[in-house]
């Protein structure tokens, strides 16, 4: 697809085909090692995503790479928003969603109105607490701005059951100090981008019950280019060392 012009690059290449657009012929490709002739025509079709966002992009790229399968698992969605993630997980079986945004009004009124969602809006996830969510949980995930990971995290990764998935969005300007981050709020230097995910990494893995699956580039950037990465990790066992 990179050399047809198709995607800028191969991470761009697999978001797409992850997102259901490329098809060849009448065929759709169902993932990303799917094999194809040489010669086989290829079409991106439709919007570049399927979900109420474009942040669900990211969440779908990150399932497919950590071979994540929320289905029959109910999910906390710290950082809702809108609902792209929400929108990914219920579209891959997820039983039940906790949109949960400090803020209100934003997630999509289509979302807003299924019963498999939970909607918890001006709710502060620092102060999540098993009272407001009736059943085990066994998906997080973040997405969430102005607010660092090792400060959002610590109440949902409590709660979530042993044997639970974490896949949040590392958005390096908000994990550096200040005065590390360029104008306008971007991050230009690789090694700050590092550095700030190995803060996080190395914050998890000291969690006694959580351990690190893998830290991966976003397929698409953020606001004002910033690149942004998707950290996997497991709960292992209890709630001890959050």
């Amino acid at each position: 697809m990179v050399a047809r012009g198709f995607a800028d690059n191969e991470t761009r290449a697999q978001a797409l085909i992850i997102a259901g657009k490329v098809y060849t012929g009448e065929r759709r490709l169902e993932k990303p090692g799917q094999k194809i002739s040489d010669d086989a025509p290829l079409e991106v079709r439709g919007p570049d995503y399927p979900w109420v966002s474009r942040g669900g992009v990211k969440l779908a790229h990150a399932l497919e790479r950590f071979d994540i399968d929320p289905s029959g698992q109910a999910a906390l969605d710290i950082g809702a928003a809108t609902g792209g993630f929400t929108d990914v997980l219920l579209s891959q079986g997820a039983t039940r969603v906790y949109a949960i945004d400090v803020g209100h009004g934003q997630l999509d009124w289509r979302l807003r109105n299924d019963p498999r969602v939970v909607v918890l809006e001006r709710t502060n996830a620092r102060h999540l607490n098993a009272d407001l969510v009736s059943e085990a949980i066994y998906m997080v995930v973040c997405d969430a701005s102005f607010i660092g990971l090792r400060t959002i995290l610590p109440a949902s990764l409590k709660i979530a059951a042993p044997g639970a998935l974490l896949v949040a969005l590392i958005k390096p300007q908000f994990e550096v100090r200040k005065e590390q981050v360029g104008k306008h709020g971007v991050i230009r230097d690789p090694a700050l981008r590092e550095e700030a995910c190995e803060r996080i990494r190395s914050w998890l893995d000291s969690l006694l019950d959580w351990s690190v699956l893998g830290i991966i580039e976003s397929p698409i950037t953020g606001p004002r280019g910033n690149v942004e990465y998707l950290i996997a990790a497991r709960k292992t066992r209890s709630d001890a060392g959050v």
